[in-house]
């Protein structure tokens, strides 16, 4: 069975679906008290007959637009229905007649109070959740929350199969994929060799990341995986067997969803983090990356024929660079987690090695049972019999079996790479002792030898197959599968060094230098040959453990090769001194080699230094920095080394957190078009990676959109994006989706470099102008909410679950870069993600919003007539039509809006105990919403949120009446909790847990 069967195409007309799964809701559905289990026999023989003669169908008559659109989602519905029977049924089963009448009576309420806007409903739920006893509670928690992940699931399916019946039908190519870019790039005159030579300089790279946002257990995301694969079976045609047995196991494992504990007793720790991110190796990247690249290729021979590589090989598709590799940061990411080390860096990459060893050896053993080509039926090419006669196999059944030969040979190989590189042995034992691969390059040598072989003799449609796919792979993952950046942040570094200068005598008091003295200071040091560190000093923990982690990425960078290590990034880079310092961390431990500034033996760093600009001073501060650092003496060797790059990571999170949704996008663009002058002016290629999360207020929203508004000339086939929290697993937990997802990075991509004046509007001088009014205006607002409203910091603390989120086992780093002492906590102090997530939790997603209904109203106000204010309105309506800088952020910012309840954020304000703080806060965020929401109509000229996508709108709206209960409930068990009187029940503590995760799962995108 496979995941990407649907049913038949001829059923309904195709619509266009969205490229980012985690930015989707879901429509409506329920929970019957009384229904059969699968469907009925009616309906399957229905099903069966138009599988069978689409084409029979009787005419129907014309349908609305609205009817068309509908009709296209029955088979969501119907999969959200059955799957709410057997999550009801296990109710009933696992917990009793009267839980399952209890929950069915709570989501019937809820439905009416939210869609039929009945507010008796609305009291009678309240009057419900309130009599809840603990256990009564915690069931129902549990019914709901369980109820969004089984949905999240049919709508994942559901997107596979449109995508499918697209295919199917014939229908042109959609945007975000890869068909749509190529023509795009094709209409626009791009030519073949353009286009071979984008792939050729491209590197495109999605960073996972590991934050505490991700809520899920990875039990509970086998199960799912499990039971997504199993949904996807019931597209397929199926006897009645077949389907009451899919039933039977679908049944199974929702009753192993309800029987396995939703949260975790402890914290979770890197080595979890690190298993956790592999498996969606296995489910996705390892076969979805060489399938893309597959199919890119054919794409691309069939749109553009003169960009084959060989004229003598016509069969033969694009051959195209590993442009597309992947990334992560877990393991090596060390700012603000304790917990990252040297053995963590060490234990991530021999997890990784292992993982894609193990893969490689399973493939190769594979390929040996599938070549079993005879050498009395077709010949072989002198470098393969080479490669047969070199294999330990000598048995007589195999002598004309060249291929098979020359695969045991590198299986054995392999085998003993994996034995000398891992320190475990091959999963099945080689037939004789060989030697290792010096690399992965040698390794992708011996199957090309075997590829070419084959195609030389009559064996393209073989060459095209298993080896194929394994020869891309090996391009892409080596033997490492992904670089593992390591990330600390700048006060550390300058600890470390200043620690340094003292013991060695050379300055006594470096931290309180100025930059300048500094740089003068560090420079001459480099240009030392000698080390500063002392062996037998006794040299604090800190730096002791700073020094071990760039000596464990060197050893690394030895036994795995150089792609398993080759970024560090800087958190808070403010000044010139924060990057020459690491500079200076990797001479003292082996990875610089040569000095800075000879011509004779010029410097050559083995790691490349990144820059985090993460506030918005930080951004306004970014050019002048990277302009100082390309003009420092000896510099331009460095970046010759690194291929003529340089590349600078913009923090999306931290830069909201502090100056707000409008003016952190604004001050993004800005600096993007300022490095761009700078890094142009030097003739030094740019790579920027972009630190998104998940929510809107953090850089999430879709991905296609987002690189396509990216400023024109900052994307040029040279992209970085983090992957992060619960936005992983939506992302990449079902194979089709993650395949999808990753199309649509490098459908942007293309668009985005090969295309850029579609990017430019003609009145953009005028449009950047008003942009920069506006985030004033917001930047002022926001700031004057978040920072200098006298107890709005108790606000925040009181109104969302952050103190227990904080208290939640979600991952290895703490919420806070300190502890959060309630006399002492600062929201200066608090991490972007959890302060993300708590405004999530409590349905006000205020970082994806505020101030930007403030600025709209002030920009028009200033307006000195109403011939000016009609002016301004028109320019406003023009920039959110032909500036994709703009149509995106508005069109995120209506996604937010459309997810925010205030009647729902009022009960969590009432949890704030001073009355006149609370009235004051909530009264201005209240006010604000609707401003923003009035001055966004304004502009767009729709009342509705969501109107341009009416599916999503319906989705959103419908998913309120199963969040409602998860809200209602957390602040009933937050109450309880704080008042002292509950708070040792575990039982308590855990609701409250259970509702952050329902509530999580039913935002999706929320960390």
């Amino acid at each position: 069975m496979t995941q990407q069967a649907a049913r038949p195409a001829g059923r309904r007309k195709p619509t266009a679906s969205r490229a980012d799964a985690p930015d989707t809701a879901l429509a409506s559905a329920s929970i019957p008290a009384t229904a059969p289990s699968a469907p009925s026999a009616k309906t399957t023989r229905s099903r069966r007959a138009s599988a069978a003669k689409p084409e029979a169908a009787p005419a129907a008559p014309a349908a609305t637009p609205a009817r068309r659109a509908s009709d296209k989602d029955v088979p969501l519905r119907e999969d959200i229905r059955f799957l709410g029977r057997l999550l009801g049924d296990c109710v009933r089963e696992q917990e009793g007649e009267s839980a399952f009448e209890l929950v069915e009576t709570i989501r019937q309420t809820a439905v009416r109070f939210r869609r039929e806007n009945d507010r008796a409903a609305g009291a009678e739920l309240d009057r419900l959740l309130k009599r809840l006893s603990r256990d009564q509670t915690n069931s129902v928690v549990r019914a709901f929350s369980y109820f969004s992940h089984l949905a999240n699931i049919a709508e994942d399916q559901h997107h596979n199969r449109r995508r499918r019946v697209h295919a199917l039908a014939g229908s042109p190519p959609q945007p975000g994929s890869l068909a749509h870019a190529l023509q795009a790039i094709d209409a626009a005159g791009v030519t073949g060799k353009a286009l071979r030579k984008f792939f050729d300089e491209a590197l495109i790279v999605p960073v996972l990341t590991a934050h505490p946002t991700e809520v899920q257990r990875k039990s509970i995301l086998d199960a799912e995986r499990e039971i997504a694969r199993l949904l996807a079976e019931r597209d397929l045609p199926m006897t009645a067997r077949e389907r009451d047995h899919n039933t039977a196991l679908l049944r199974a494992r929702v009753t192993t969803l309800w029987q396995t504990r939703m949260l975790r007793n402890t914290r979770l720790m890197v080595v979890d983090e690190i298993e956790n991110a592999l498996s969606y190796y296995r489910t996705c990247f390892l076969r979805g990356i060489p399938q893309l690249m597959s199919e890119l290729e054919e794409d691309i021979a069939a749109v553009f024929p003169a960009a084959r590589k060989s004229k003598a090989a016509p069969a033969a598709s694009t051959q195209l660079a590993p442009f597309f590799q992947m990334g992560s940061w877990i393991g090596g990411d060390r700012d603000g987690n304790p917990n990252v080390t040297a053995d963590t860096l060490q234990h991530a990459a021999s997890q990784q090695s292992s993982l894609i060893l193990e893969w490689y050896l399973d493939e190769v053993h594979a390929l040996g049972a599938e070549l079993s080509m005879s050498s009395l039926m077709v010949e072989a090419s002198p470098e393969l019999l080479a490669l047969a006669e070199a294999s330990p196999d000598h048995s007589e059944h195999r002598a004309d079996e060249p291929y098979r030969r020359a695969l045991i040979g590198i299986y054995a190989r392999l085998a003993a790479t994996c034995q000398a590189v891992t320190g475990q042995a091959a999963p099945r034992h080689p037939v004789a002792d060989s030697a290792p691969y010096a690399d992965a390059q040698s390794f992708a040598a011996d199957v090309q030898v075997v590829i070419d072989s084959l195609r030389a003799h009559h064996g393209e449609a073989l060459a095209r197959t298993r080896i194929d796919a394994l020869a891309k792979a090996i391009a892409v993952f080596g033997f490492h599968l992904a670089s593992i950046d390591m990330r600390q942040v700048s006060d550390v570094h300058e600890a470390v060094i200043a620690e340094l200068f003292a013991a060695a005598g050379v300055e006594a008091n470096y931290a309180g230098l100025t930059e300048a003295r500094k740089q003068e200071l560090l420079l001459a040091e480099l240009r030392q040959p000698r080390l500063l560190t002392l062996p037998w000093h006794a040299y604090s923990e800190q730096t002791r453990s700073e020094l071990a982690i760039l000596n464990m990425a060197r050893e690394l960078r030895g036994r795995y090769g150089a792609r398993v290590a080759r970024n560090y990034i800087i958190s808070h880079t403010e000044t010139l001194s924060d990057l020459v310092e690491v500079l200076l961390l990797q001479k003292e431990t082996g990875m610089l080699h040569g000095t800075l500034g000879s011509k004779t033996n010029p410097a050559r760093p083995e790691l490349m230094v990144i820059p985090l600009f993460e506030t918005i001073e930080d951004l306004r501060n970014a050019a002048g920095i990277m302009q100082s650092l390309l003009e420092l003496p000896g510099f331009a060797s460095v970046i010759a080394h690194h291929g003529g790059e340089q590349e600078v990571m913009l923090g999306y999170s931290d830069s909201n957190k502090d100056g707000g949704f409008l003016t952190s996008n604004w001050e993004l663009y800005k600096a993007e078009l300022a490095l761009v002058q700078v890094f142009e002016a030097r003739r030094v290629k740019l790579r920027l990676f972009h630190g998104r999360g998940g929510t809107v207020g953090r850089g999430g929203g879709p991905t296609y959109q987002a690189i396509l508004s990216q400023p024109p000339g900052t994307v040029n086939g040279q992209i970085r994006l983090t992957e992060q929290g619960e936005i992983i697993n939506s992302k990449f937990a079902n194979a089709e989706i993650g395949r999808r997802n990753l199309e649509t990075v490098i459908a942007a991509t293309l668009e985005a470099s090969l295309l850029p004046t579609q990017n430019a509007p003609k009145d953009l001088a005028t449009f950047e102008a008003v942009m920069q009014q506006l985030s004033d205006r917001a930047f002022t607002s926001y700031r004057h909410l978040v920072y200098d409203t006298p107890g709005f910091k108790d606000y925040f603390f009181a109104t969302t679950p952050i103190t227990e989120i904080a208290d939640l086992n979600l991952g290895s780093r703490p919420a806070s870069r300190k502890l959060m002492d309630k006399k002492q906590r600062r929201i200066e102090d608090l991490r972007a993600i959890p302060w993300g997530f708590s405004w999530g939790q409590c349905r006000l997603l205020l970082p994806g919003w505020y101030g930007f209904g403030s600025a709209v109203k002030a920009l028009l106000d200033e307006a000195p007539d109403e011939r000016a204010h009609k002016a301004a309105v028109a320019t406003l309506r023009r920039m959110v039509k032909t500036w994709p800088f703009f149509t995106t952020l508005l069109s995120n910012m209506d996604m937010v809006l459309a997810k925010t309840d205030l009647a729902v954020a009022s009960r969590y304000a009432q949890l704030c105990e001073d009355a006149v703080l609370r009235k004051t806060v909530f009264a201005r965020i209240s006010a604000e919403w609707h401003l923003t929401c009035e001055m966004l109509a304004l502009i767009t000229g729709r009342q509705e949120r969501l109107a341009d996508n009416p599916l999503l709108a319906r989705s959103i709206k419908n998913r309120f009446a199963y969040l409602d209960p998860l809200n209602h409930l957390q602040v009933e068990l937050l109450k309880r909790y704080r008042s002292g009187k509950d708070g040792d029940d575990i039982r308590v503590r855990r609701g409250i847990h259970l509702t952050i995760n329902g509530v999580a799962a039913g935002l999706r995108n929320s960390g």
